[in-house]
């Protein structure tokens, strides 16, 4: 699978997803600049966690307009998988790639902990890896990651099939409205979520249930 890991200042978590797509994929995924618009032909784009820009203005505003961005959005209209893990999932969100926004966590505390994830839809080149329903764990480390939705959007979301995973067994983090903890774009193709699978997909982190997303992109590939 040939993959592409966009960097933006304050990123933090680059270095963990590059390793795993390396460890899982065979390949060590391309590394573009967020101010590089030339991304190389691949299968998949992440942009992974951090703290792009400080979070300054609205977390993911300032990175959502970077050069790079233009491009992702034109990729992903052709249909290439494209996902944001995290602050990736905020800037996906800023710029209008998937629904929804994120705030801050309903308790205005940093939120650092394992939680459990069910998978909503199993039907999509990200989540075949899993059964549907099954309840996976998943550990999470963000200040805003409170998904909000208007009515309208989130009745959209819901009855598309949208919502990828929902916080599972009353450990909702964030105060996410209908516990989503990550969406698709309409085509599901764009994933954005705020739990971190690459860092559960081997023994030495305690687990390996992150490691079938990772997988199932492999194999759609």
């Amino acid at each position: 699978m040939k993959a592409a890991v966009v960097v933006f200042p304050g990123l933090n978590r680059d270095r963990d997803m590059i390793a795993a797509l390396t460890k899982i994929g065979g390949e060590a995924p391309a590394i573009v600049w967020h101010k590089d618009a030339e991304i190389p032909k691949v299968d998949l784009i992440v942009i992974p966690g951090g703290f792009s820009y400080g979070d300054y203005l609205r977390v993911g505003a300032i990175a959502a307009r970077s050069p790079a961005m233009e491009t992702i959005r034109e990729r992903a209209a052709q249909g290439v998988k494209v996902m944001g893990v995290c602050n990736g999932f905020q800037i996906l969100s800023e710029a209008g790639l998937v629904p929804g926004v994120l705030m801050r966590n309903a308790s205005l505390k940093f939120v650092c902990r394992e939680v459990k994830l069910s998978v909503e839809n199993a039907a999509t080149a990200f989540t075949s890896g899993y059964a549907q329903g099954q309840v996976i764990r998943c550990p999470v480390a963000h200040h805003d990651g409170n998904y909000f939705a208007d009515a309208e959007t989130l009745a959209a979301v819901e009855g598309n099939g949208q919502v990828a995973f929902r916080y599972a067994e009353g450990t909702n983090p964030n105060g996410s409205l209908n516990d989503i903890a990550g969406v698709f774009n309409a085509q599901k193709n764009v994933l954005g979520l705020m739990p971190h699978p690459e860092n559960l997909i081997e023994s030495a982190h305690g687990g390996t249930d992150g490691r079938n997303l990772f997988s199932a992109l492999l194999d759609a590939a």
